[in-house]
């Protein structure tokens, strides 16, 4: 199965806040391996995240609508 999200680091667990995001995602619905890999990606935008599943998206859909083109 081809993972959902693959893009590299970016650098959100350097500056302290990938624990943040990982614990954001997760409350909203987004299981823990694929928060990681959201939180870990700091080009991610939670906040978009977030505005589609407050409008009932799934989780794994959010991610794949957000995912960058060049991700596959």
């Amino acid at each position: 199965m081809t993972p959902i999200w693959s893009a590299s680091s970016t650098g959100a667990r350097r500056d302290g806040h990938f624990e943040w995001r990982r614990q954001r995602l997760i409350a909203a619905g987004f299981a823990a391996t694929l928060a990681g890999r959201l939180a870990d990606d700091a080009s991610v935008d939670l906040h978009e995240l977030l505005i589609l599943l407050d409008r009932d998206c799934p989780p794994e859909l959010a991610a794949r609508i957000l995912a960058p083109l060049d991700a596959r």
